[in-house]
């Protein structure tokens, strides 16, 4: 029973691994590269749940991806976050960030009421706006309690569209009234992913570029507080009453330990080569797209038509008025 139990742990692993590789090998090409790795991974976990349905007989190794990696994907992300750079020159950025925050979820919500949206799949998109779009939602998916599919979707989503809308940013660019400093802090305030945020700030050259990842960097340190804020909210809610208690998502206390590391120990009392940073980048980047893996395919096509249609297309309204709202207050 434990060879079996085993067996079904790493195959689903490799399953997933194999899945996600296809999906960066993929990601390569010039088309595919502006999509990322991500979405391209979930498309492809979908269409082989669609043609091959769902592979049982790996199931433990498949859900194993979907959450214990997608914790240590969250984990390793806060490298990424340079706490001290915020407190030093992007408070006002945080006011901001707080004002996306609340308008993208608050927004995303109101018009799932008006248009009778699927309200789970609204909450997690708007998070995902407002934040740091696929890894926002993973962070916030336990908490909430969100079914598999409808992180999957959402994270599906939200990267074909933060990716639309980055690719506009860079068309729009040469147009806009602006220097490379305010278009960089407008792309890093109002668009969804870091990937996004580099592909739309990377024309504007280096000041763009800064300026671009400190803005996001801004939102991005929110996640911490936020969830911590939406755990108080579904207890406040009753959910223990009703028997659903509310976990403490210890991963994000790894989140901060690793953002404190590198935002106070690298560079302070050891140097890590900028090689092995990169190297870590990419490893997350990777694991997160194996679990990614694992939740696509719990995502069957007929959910994507009866469910992902309108909150995707609330979701671009949603996009083009924070566009709009940002552009006036940078």
């Amino acid at each position: 029973m434990k060879y079996k139990s085993y067996s079904s742990l790493l195959k689903g692993i490799c399953f997933t691994a194999v899945i996600a590789g296809i999906g960066f090998l993929l990601a390569m090409l010039p088309l595919m590269s502006q999509i990322g790795p991500l979405a391209v991974a979930i498309l492809l976990a979908v269409m082989y749940r669609h043609f091959f349905g769902y592979p049982e007989s790996i199931r433990t190794g498949i859900r194993f991806s979907a959450k214990q990696l997608l914790r240590l994907a969250i984990i390793l992300f806060g490298l990424k976050l340079n706490i001290n750079l915020i407190l030093n020159e992007g408070l006002p950025l945080l006011l901001k960030g707080t004002a996306v925050i609340v308008f993208t979820i608050g927004l995303m919500i109101f018009l799932a009421k008006i248009f009778d949206a699927d309200r789970s799949m609204m909450t997690l998109l708007g998070i995902g706006t407002g934040i740091c779009g696929a890894s926002a939602i993973a962070a916030v998916t336990p908490i909430l309690k969100a079914k598999e599919k409808d992180t999957a979707i959402s994270a599906g989503i939200i990267s074909v569209i933060g990716t639309l809308f980055a690719i506009g940013y860079t068309v729009i660019r040469p147009f806009l009234p602006m220097d490379a400093e305010i278009y960089g802090m407008w792309a890093g305030i109002s668009l969804h992913e870091v990937a996004n945020v580099a592909l739309a700030g990377e024309p504007a050259g280096d000041a763009g570029l800064g300026m671009a990842f400190l803005a996001k960097l801004s939102r991005v340190f929110l996640l911490v507080p936020f969830s911590l804020l939406l755990i108080w909210l579904m207890k406040r809610k009753g959910a223990e009453k009703r028997g659903a208690s509310i976990p403490f998502p210890w991963f994000l206390v790894g989140f901060v330990i690793m953002s404190l590391f590198g935002s106070f120990v690298d560079g302070t009392f050891i140097t890590i080569p900028e090689r092995v940073m990169e190297g870590v980048s990419t490893l997350t980047s990777f694991i997160l797209t194996m679990a990614m893996v694992g939740l696509g395919l719990s995502v069957s096509l007929r959910d994507i038509r009866q469910r992902a249609l309108k909150p995707m297309l609330l979701l671009i309204v949603t996009s083009v008025l924070l566009s709009v709202l940002t552009y006036w207050i940078v």
